[in-house]
């Protein structure tokens, strides 16, 4: 099994716009609405190649099956003079499909290293979560940076885990709107992408859980 894996299945709700090119061959970038178990839906960045880009087959509207790799690259922003991490979906391929097409919509597998120390916290409802960043390692020396969280005791085991450890884990990219605060009384809606982990396995899976509250 390859160490950076997602499916999903989803209809296309952008159009596609030019985004890099690579020794002449050009990438564009769109978004798929993907649907959750609980009737929302997540909308997520694609990047594909105009190579396997069949522009008469797939538009806005088509509802398509998608396998390839979740990607991070750093993206300059200007405004605030840092860089920001930025997650899309790789197509490596994609068919249209029918309303009757049975699979999980949303299927994550990665396999990478704990690259910062994993924070973990309650939510004023007791929820407990463990926010973590997995560095995967792809080829030519390279590596994808990719936010991960976890929930309840996903997220007990998570907080235990240090730097260097190396991870499995399954789950579902997600959106997540948020509002960021930029002045006194101004807030500017932005938009976080994670992969939501509901499996996770490491070879010395032993761990001191936090004390449950």
């Amino acid at each position: 099994m390859s160490k950076n894996n997602i499916e999903l299945i989803g209809r296309i709700v952008s159009d596609f716009v030019f985004s890099h090119d690579i020794f002449g061959e050009g990438f564009l970038n769109f978004e798929i609405e993907v649907p959750r178990l609980s009737n929302t839906v997540d909308i997520l960045p694609v990047t594909i190649s105009e190579r396997i880009l069949d522009r008469d087959r797939f538009f806005i509207g088509s509802d398509v099956f998608i396998s390839g790799q979740v990607r991070s690259y750093n993206n300059y922003i200007e405004q605030e003079n840092r860089n920001r991490l930025v997650l899309t979906v790789f197509v490596r391929d994609i068919e249209l499909i029918c309303d009757d097409y049975a699979k999980n919509p949303n299927d994550v597998y990665l396999n990478g290293y704990i690259c910062k120390p994993p924070i973990y916290r309650t939510t004023p409802f007791g929820r407990e979560i463990t926010d973590m960043l997995l560095a995967v390692n792809r080829s030519y020396n390279k590596s994808d940076y990719i936010p991960c969280i976890a929930w309840g005791r996903n997220a007990r085991y998570a907080s235990c885990l240090k730097v260097g450890d190396n991870v499995g884990i399954w789950g579902r990219m997600q959106s997540r709107v948020y509002q960021k605060k930029v002045g006194d009384d101004t807030f500017l809606e932005k938009t976080a992408y994670e992969v939501s982990i509901s499996k996770i396995e490491q070879e010395d899976d032993y761990c001191d859980y936090p004390n449950e509250t």
